[in-house]
């Protein structure tokens, strides 16, 4: 019996792209693309219609953080707004996977094009997030230094435990995705997609076809849920450094999960059991995906297992 032919949104996590979280060198991050290029394929060889979102964290934060250091000895040299600096990582973040995964395409004979598309995601301007912005990015400054920067640049600048001074932003939801017609048409022809990188560049509309970029960040994993449902995806994969979710994680008592109901994550989470820099925002994607539509099904796992999860052999399904 063959398998069933899934239409998947792959949420790549930011060891995808960076084997070492240390080495941001541009031609460090195209080696491990390489390397993340073989289980994408892998899903691609049995068929599946496979769409990728990726994060962008470091990156994004590398690009401002150069804008600021050069800034700093040149006064007359202009900081590059947020929202370009987020397209900007998701055209070399863009790049870095249609090349490594065009090479493992045509190392297996499989003839497929990809593109990764710029993509702009609508948001609400009044998303609580804006209210409170938490999100650091950037270089650490002094007090002194952001001072200066919230008077002049009108940031908002929190001191980051003890290093120091930095800029953070609003993480507001995401509402729409601009290019999802577009991606929905690449797809339904057979071509591979990169989409929403880093989370979309956050926009809010205008009114007369007028989107205006903000700066802030929008999380991967819910702006990848977002485009999932969109285009009607089965899956919902969002790719992890564990294989499985855990409660009680790091203690005596943890238990991975290979199956969870809406229910029993909605409790997990009253519970406290997963840390909101990391495996929150996953679980709450995954889960208002699921949500969305009956029959949707999301995955968390690893990876390398991400083709055995699709199997249920692995990984942590939440489903309807």
């Amino acid at each position: 019996m063959g398998h069933k032919k899934n239409r998947i949104v792959l949420a790549l996590g930011g060891n995808a792209l960076q084997a070492d979280p240390k080495d941001t060198r541009a031609e460090s991050q195209l080696v491990t693309a390489k390397q993340t290029a073989k289980p994408i394929v892998d899903l691609i060889q049995e068929g599946h219609e496979v769409i990728i979102a990726h994060g962008n964290g470091p990156q994004v934060g590398q690009l401002i953080a150069t804008y600021e250091g050069a800034s700093q000895g040149n006064p007359n040299l202009p900081i590059m707004p947020f929202p370009e600096c987020g397209a900007m990582s998701q055209g070399y973040i863009g790049y870095h996977l249609q090349q490594a995964i065009r090479e493992e395409l045509f190392k297996r004979q499989i003839n497929k094009s990809i593109a990764a598309l710029v993509t702009q995601v609508v948001v609400d301007e009044k998303d609580p997030g804006f209210q409170n912005p938490t999100k650091p990015v950037g270089s650490f400054f002094t007090e002194e230094e952001a001072v200066e920067l919230m008077n002049e640049k009108g940031y908002t600048m929190k001191e980051d435990a003890g290093r120091g001074w930095r800029r953070v932003v609003a993480s507001p939801e995401p509402v729409d995705v601009v290019e999802a017609p577009l991606v929905r048409t690449l797809v339904d022809a057979g071509h591979i997609v990169i989409t929403v990188g880093g989370g979309g560049i956050p926009v809010v509309d205008r009114g007369h076809g007028r989107l205006e970029g903000v700066p802030a960040v929008i999380d991967k994993d819910f702006a990848s849920g977002k485009i999932a449902e969109i285009l009607d995806a089965d899956y919902l994969i969002i790719l992890t450094a564990v294989e499985k979710v855990a409660i009680h994680f790091n203690t005596p008592e943890q238990r991975d999960l290979d199956e969870i109901t809406i229910e029993e994550a909605l409790q997990y989470i009253e519970e406290g059991h997963f840390a909101p820099g990391s495996m929150l925002p996953k679980v709450k994607a995954a889960l208002k995906f699921v949500q969305s539509k009956p029959g949707r099904k999301a995955l968390i796992t690893s990876l390398e297992k991400a083709k055995e999860g699709i199997q249920g052999k692995t990984g942590t399904v939440l489903k309807s």
